[in-house]
């Protein structure tokens, strides 16, 4: 059975607005894909480190609770689980604070085998951090030489930019390890100073096959070697855009796995195929901005069980 996989930073969110707390949940980009897929019933596992500290164990116990396997998780004892204050302004986008104490050794344990056309979510800063840069790479361009599809989310922030030279490198060698890339307008503005999806094209298309450029309420734009595409998003008013690209993300790969679309398969979809799965992402999406929450909601997952999709 083909299983799916996300690795990234954990944190635990604290969530403002107007100066007065809103929410607290665990968060990170990958751990939000991976919940939402959790909660409608798909096999995946989470690869991370968080403490073993009363914030860790609230996580573990919602990571379970949500059936997303942890056995891939190094529960560290040095050092305590990342916070991350989230400070929403007056379009209801996010500003981050973060506090920090990691062990000496990271990531202390050992990878899962990823087989072909397993599915494995990764990005943000977490896969451009010296500390875990080895151990990241090795996991990933074995997932690549055994066939697995390697989504490749840059999620790159500005306060980020002036290391963004030191940084090129490795995000410019997860692109090539990667089978599809998933960005925002914003990213690829950020790192490459491309303004449309062409642009960004153009740089992408060196080291990947398949981007996927996701531009708010503009749409969504697809560009593989044989298809190019726009899709439309709903219009909505957001609560709260966190969690909005990494459950897109998750939508996609849902879709990916439950159309049993292989590695072999992606770069060469037509536009039908195209439409399942951004449609899907932009549910997944759509439905994450409607709350403080940084997945899916319960109620929304039952529904795609009650409907068949799931």
């Amino acid at each position: 059975m083909r299983k799916i996989y996300g690795i990234g930073e954990t944190v635990f969110d604290i969530i403002f607005k107007n100066e007065q707390p809103q929410a607290a949940k665990a968060g990170g980009a990958m751990l939000n894909s991976t919940v939402s897929l959790g909660r409608i019933g798909l096999p995946v596992s989470f690869i991370s480190e968080y403490a073993g500290d009363n914030v860790g164990k609230i996580i573990d116990s919602f990571l379970s609770e949500n059936g997303v396997g942890t056995g891939y998780v190094d529960h560290y004892k040095d050092g305590k689980t990342k916070l991350a204050l989230a400070f929403l302004n007056e379009r209801n986008d996010a500003s981050y604070t973060f506090y920090q104490e990691y062990p000496e050794k990271r990531l202390n344990i050992d990878f899962p085998e990823i087989r072909k056309d397993d599915i494995i979510l990764c990005g943000s800063i977490y896969a451009i951090t010296s500390e875990i840069r080895k151990k990241f790479m090795d996991l990933i361009t074995r997932a690549k030489e055994n066939g697995a599809i390697v989504i490749y989310d840059p999620n790159f922030r500005p306060t980020h930019s002036s290391d963004l030279e030191t940084l090129m490198p490795m995000i410019i060698e997860n692109m090539k390890t990667a089978k599809l890339i998933r960005g925002s307008d914003e990213d690829f503005k950020n790192i490459f100073g491309a303004n449309t999806p062409d642009e960004a094209w153009n740089v992408v298309r060196k080291y990947c096959n398949c981007l996927v450029y996701t531009a708010n309420s503009e749409g969504v734009y697809v560009r593989t070697i044989s298809y190019t595409g726009r899709f439309a998003v709903k219009a909505i008013k957001p609560l709260s855009t966190i969690g909005a690209g990494d459950n897109f993300n998750a939508g996609m790969m849902a879709a990916i796995y439950l159309n049993q679309i292989t590695s072999d398969q992606l770069d060469k979809m037509s536009e039908e195929e195209w439409s399942k799965v951004i449609s899907m992402g932009v549910d997944f999406a759509t439905n994450v901005c409607l709350s403080y929450e940084n997945y899916i909601s319960l109620e929304f997952a039952e529904e795609l069980k009650n409907k068949q999709v799931i």
